[in-house]
């Protein structure tokens, strides 16, 4: 039986690493993105950049890469006060939660995710979500995920399964799953297309990619490479 999945797919390191995860493991694989008026929505260009380079340099996965589907959530960025979705300064809420937390985001995805699986006829969504190396997001967590499968299946009289293959590993480990699964040509796309930056910043280069350099994500970009280049991260 062809087995097929829907990769949440964000245009950034950790999404990029799910999609080839995902390119490995099934016979077909769609992608979904999402557009909710994220500050740094050069990943949105980035999407394409990539998806198209996947093709390019990987022959073994061109065949399996289907429809990339891209869905418009503006309203989420509308009614949302966040550091992602508005021009503030990254800080720190009295919850202890930074200010780049869009509440509901990973919730909304997950579900409009299962409805285009359904209709499409998938049975994996699968996402990068990581609890072991982020930023304390609640939507990012393994109960939170287990709970939704739960519920998106009850709610779709559906058997999804949600796969997380980040869940439990660091930064400097997900570059080593790059490697593993696509070599060095996998590290280097991911490293000179992938986006990961809070600021959108294209312009600076740095040895792990563009980005500002100073935000949460490429402080967490910057110390996963530099321990996968010190041979610091094992799988």
């Amino acid at each position: 039986m062809k087995t097929t999945a829907l990769v949440l797919f964000s245009g950034g390191q950790d999404s990029t690493t799910c999609l080839a995860w995902a390119l490995e493991k099934y016979d077909a694989v769609e992608t979904i993105g999402f557009d909710y008026g994220q500050r740094h929505r050069i990943e949105l260009e980035c999407r394409r950049v990539v998806l198209d380079s996947i093709v390019e340099r990987f022959p073994v996965w061109a065949p399996k890469l289907g429809i990339d589907h891209m869905l418009d959530l503006g309203l989420l960025g509308a009614i949302s006060d966040t550091a992602l979705t508005a021009q503030k300064k990254i800080d720190f809420e009295q919850t202890g939660l930074p200010n780049t937390f869009v509440p509901g985001r990973n919730l909304l995805f997950f579900t409009l995710a299962a409805a285009v699986a359904y209709r499409r006829g998938h049975k994996v969504l699968v996402g990068g979500m990581c609890e072991t190396d982020y930023s304390g997001y609640p939507d990012c967590r393994d109960d939170t995920l287990k709970a939704l499968q739960v519920a998106l299946n009850l709610g779709l009289n559906a058997r999804l399964v949600v796969e997380t293959p980040l869940m439990w590993i660091d930064k400097a480990q997900t570059w080593a799953m790059a490697q593993q699964l696509g070599g060095d040509a996998l590290v280097t796309l991911i490293r000179d297309k992938t986006h990961t930056c809070y600021m959108g910043n294209r312009e600076a280069r740095h040895a792990w990619g563009y980005g500002c350099g100073t935000c949460p994500a490429c402080e967490l970009r910057q110390k996963g490479y530099e321990a996968f280049v010190r041979g610091e991260a094992a799988i």
